[in-house]
């Protein structure tokens, strides 16, 4: 019982560590985030009256982005923005914003 619960703890590690290599890429999240820069400011600080991107989880970055493309966040700006992006896009920006947490 012992060894197969071990088997099953390491093989479950291992699929945790596949997701988190699935991440986004910081440093490809900066290349794509000029276009954001106009509104939110260059480093993510927020623009009157556009939010700060800075200090929103990866997860709320993303489903925010996912809900302006679907429209079910309401914004033509940021659906026309959104509509170009894909799902590695969108994990690459928030990945981005999210290492901007204590700058």
């Amino acid at each position: 019982m012992k060894p197969t619960l071990l088997s099953l703890g390491f093989f479950a590690l291992l699929g945790i560590v596949g997701v988190t290599h699935a991440a986004g890429d910081v440093q490809a999240g900066k290349v794509k985030a000029s276009a954001c820069a106009v509104c939110h400011g260059t480093n993510g600080e927020g623009k009157s009256p556009n939010p700060k991107l800075t200090g929103i989880t990866e997860s709320q970055f993303v489903q925010a982005l996912q809900d302006y493309k679907s429209g079910k966040r309401k914004s033509e700006v940021m659906k026309l923005y959104a509509d170009q992006l894909n799902d590695q896009d969108m994990a690459n920006l928030a990945a981005y914003y999210a290492s901007l947490k204590g700058k």
